[in-house]
């Protein structure tokens, strides 16, 4: 039996890792993980790890997609070969680099063909055991019949290979050095321009660049990838220059077969959007702002794309997104709810299905309840994963030495530390929550006027079975907890999630459930209170230091609210310092150079600025998005700031002395100050663009459904009975313009596509060589301004 974990990883960079599934060969992980990526990438890697205490944890497999493949595995349920994983075919990286051929006459008389290989810099190297110190080497080989190196005549050769320097505590190195090989055929001299080559054996000989890793390990360097450049792209030009990803050893070992490491059965969602400026939009935006506006409802742009979307879910969350930055998404919910409700036959299933209601008010809840989530739940959650008490209920699953009345009070002393914090969370339960609540209570008390408990099961199926109890359950998927529960404490948690939900039915509720229902509720001094946003390890450079070591690098516990930015040694500890918001004057990634250390940003403040190591690329844009966004209206925020550190003397990106002068850089700015913490209005607006086109055929499908139930009034066909239509005039017209704006739209991004496939050269630095053609890369990508996965 094995204790397995699954990492996602961009490329070699970790950003995610499930919980680990004790004592199982066949382990269910069930976990989601959302993120932007703020990097290019070239494949999406899933490993499976065996769990061991006293070593290093051992790989069982690997799973790697190919972004270009990304789209063909979209959004649907796959099973995955596990594959072997060899260290010479983990590599990621792209390597800028010319090749030179010229003549040169000897003092005898012979005509030299000399060969410089110029080896300009990499970019994007794999950070091995939390080291890289890359160098290259550079050798000239083919299978010539007659090739002479230097002193040698070989029928099929290699040459020595040359070394460049080692460029520490870099995964960006720059070398610019240049490497010369002396190739000559004899009785070759002529008086012709061209060089003399057969073009059999120009295609033979070839450079071959290896990177390596230098380790101070007993089992050596480590390999970092390859290329092999045949000389035969010198046949047109006496030089050529172009950047290439870096590829696996071919080192002809035998495939070891895929099955007999198992399977892994993943669902991946990769969206990968060009989002143009504002007025673009505009047509399409405001056809979906005004849905809560249109009766009946149904014929909404909004709830037509909740009708033609596979799974409500993939609606709900660019739609809700969108309604909620333009302060529209209460009216809307309220709206599609009484239409539901108005559906609804029995009171026992109100809001039970995956409606688009339900889906909506989940994604509402999840974007604006997440702090009062935290400010409720957290301090007793961590408690109970300190403590480490059982509450096992079940006689069977007792272990050795346990109680089954102990537990069971245990359990009991949970449940209602836990209830009790819920019931008496409704002042600080956020306003937007409540005004649904409330919408949703008057709708299902108005339907069913005889049921006197609808009102409050209407508001108790979200608040209790859709907010709180599955955050009990997985509270580390809402930020509750920074890594997963041990198997005992997840246990415990399961058992009062089960509880909450049947007591968040009972009357015992009523009283909670009247306040978040109800206006009047809020009491102001709760907003004065500070909102934890965002917590975590992080490394830190010591302020006001000079650079000499490592000791000036310290892993520190950070912790932001909406008041302060502080850092601590320890989660719980006194902070060493604290930073308030309105100090911060500007939130910028810092330059690699500076540290030479990756994933480093810089919190700019009056005095001076705080450098700070995230512990990746995806972790280091969360910190800065959500820095940067906090501390928006703050009066005296910078316009211009230094990308790299001020040492020894001077800044290192313009070379100025002073410790004040004034920055040298455009400073990126973020959102404007009204805008919505995390939401851009113009991303959601062409995610939504996009999912409206790739259902196109439905939405046809659904005008012709229109049109049949204009003309015809008998039994409705069965391939149109899966649209709700309650006015086919009102919702063909809205289908009209939705189709018009969606191709208006698609004219704009043909064009951006055509003019990019005009600029873009196959082999720059936006493009190496090395992947899938270049024609294949055209058409299927396009340089974009958001990534999400």
């Amino acid at each position: 039996m094995r204790d397995c974990y699954c990492t996602v990883n961009l490329d070699q960079e970790e950003v995610f890792r499930t919980k680990i599934v004790e004592k199982s060969l066949c382990p269910f992980y069930g976990e989601d993980f959302y993120c932007e990526i703020p990097r290019s990438f070239r494949h999406l890697s899933f490993y499976i790890f065996d769990r061991d205490v006293f070593r290093r944890d051992s790989i069982i497999g690997k799973v790697a997609i190919q972004k270009e493949d990304l789209q063909s595995y979209h959004n649907r349920d796959t099973w995955f070969q596990l594959q072997h994983v060899d260290a010479d075919s983990e590599v990621q990286g792209k390597v800028h680099l010319e090749l030179r051929l010229s003549e040169v006459i000897t003092d005898t008389g012979v005509v030299c063909h000399k060969l410089a290989a110029r080896i300009f810099e990499c970019q994007g190297l794999p950070i091995v055991n939390g080291q890289c110190d890359p160098y290259a080497t550079v050798t000239l080989a083919g299978p010539f019949r007659q090739v002479v190196f230097l002193t040698s005549t070989l029928p099929g050769f290699q040459s020595e290979a040359k070394k460049t320097k080692v460029k520490k505590k870099t995964n960006n190195p720059h070398f610019d050095e240049v490497f010369y090989f002396e190739v000559t055929r004899p009785c070759s001299y002529s008086k012709k321009s061209h060089f003399d080559f057969e073009e059999e054996d120009v295609d033979k000989l070839e450079i071959r660049v290896d990177l390596w890793n230098a380790s101070n390990l007993k089992f050596g360097d480590e390999f970092l990838g390859e290329l092999r450049i045949p000389l035969k792209v010198l046949r047109h030009s006496s030089s050529y220059e172009a950047w290439y990803f870096l590829q696996p050893r071919d080192n002809g070992s035998k495939s070891l077969k895929p099955d007999d490491l198992g399977s892994l059965r993943l669902n991946v969602v990769y969206t990968e959007d060009h989002v143009f400026s504002s007025e673009y939009y505009s047509p399409l935006r405001d056809l979906l702002l005004k849905s809560a506006d249109v009766e009946p409802v149904s014929a909404s742009a909004a709830h037509i794309l909740g009708e033609v979307c596979r799974d409500k879910q993939e609606a709900a969350i660019p739609l809700v997104r969108l309604l909620l930055h333009y302060g529209r998404v209460v009216p809307f919910i309220s709206a599609i709810a009484s239409a539901e409700v108005k559906r609804t036959q029995d009171p026992n299933t109100i809001f039970r299905g995956n409606s688009l209601t339900s889906k909506c008010i989940d994604e509402t809840m999840k974007l604006a309840g997440m702090h009062y989530l935290h400010v409720t739940l957290k301090p007793t959650i961590e408690e109970i994963c300190q403590s480490h008490k059982s509450c096992e209920i079940d006689p069977v699953k007792l272990k050795d030495g346990e109680n089954l009345e102990n537990n069971m009070e245990s359990l009991r002393q949970y449940v209602d530390r836990i209830f009790t914090v819920i019931t008496k969370s409704g002042v600080s339960c956020p306003t937007v929550m409540c005004d649904i609540f409330f919408s949703l209570r008057e709708a299902a008390a108005k339907r069913f006027q005889d049921d006197l408990d609808v009102r409050y099961t209407a508001v108790s199926s979200f608040i209790f079975l859709r907010f709180f109890a599955p955050a009990i359950l997985s509270p580390n998927l809402f930020q509750l907890t920074p890594h997963h529960t041990d198997p005992q404490t997840s246990r415990t948690l399961t058992l009062i999630s089960k509880t909450i939900q049947t007591l968040g039915s009972l009357s015992k509720s009523k009283s909670f459930l009247d306040l978040i229902s109800s206006s009047g509720r809020r009491d102001p001094k709760s907003i004065e209170q500070p909102i934890l946003l965002k917590e975590g390890f992080m490394i830190k450079r010591a302020q006001g230091r000079k650079r000499f070591g490592m000791k000036n690098f310290k892993k520190r516990w950070f912790r932001l609210t909406n008041h302060e930015f502080t850092y601590q040694k320890s989660k719980g500890d006194q902070p060493l310092c604290s930073i308030p918001i309105e100090n911060i004057l500007a939130v910028e990634r810092l330059e690699e150079e500076s540290f030479r250390m990756k994933n480093m940003f810089q919190v700019i403040q009056p005095e001076r600025a705080l450098y700070i190591q995230a512990n990746n690329c995806v972790e280091a844009k969360d910190w800065i998005d959500i820095l940067t966004k906090v501390s928006q209206c703050n009066q005296k925020r910078l316009t211009v700031y230094h990308p790299s550190a001020y040492l020894n003397g001077h800044w290192l990106c313009c070379r100025a002395s002073s410790d004040t002068a004034a920055g040298c850089t455009p400073c990126t700015g973020g959102l404007p100050a009204n805008i919505q913490l995390d939401i851009d209005g113009d991303r959601e607006t062409e995610r939504i663009y996009s999912l409206f086109n790739l259902y196109m055929g439905k939405l046809e499908k659904m005008q012709e459904a229109c049109g049949s139930k204009s003309v015809y009034d008998g039994p409705e066909q069965e391939e149109y009975s899966t649209f709700i239509i309650d006015d086919p005039q009102e919702t063909y017209k809205t289908l009209k313009q939705v189709i018009a704006g969606v191709g208006t739209l698609e004219q704009e991004h043909a064009q951006y596509r055509r003019d990019k496939f005009k600029k873009t050269r196959y082999g720059s630095q936006e493009h190496p060589i090395g992947d899938k053609s270049f024609q294949n890369y055209i058409r299927q990508q396009s340089e974009i301004s958001t990534h999400s996965i």
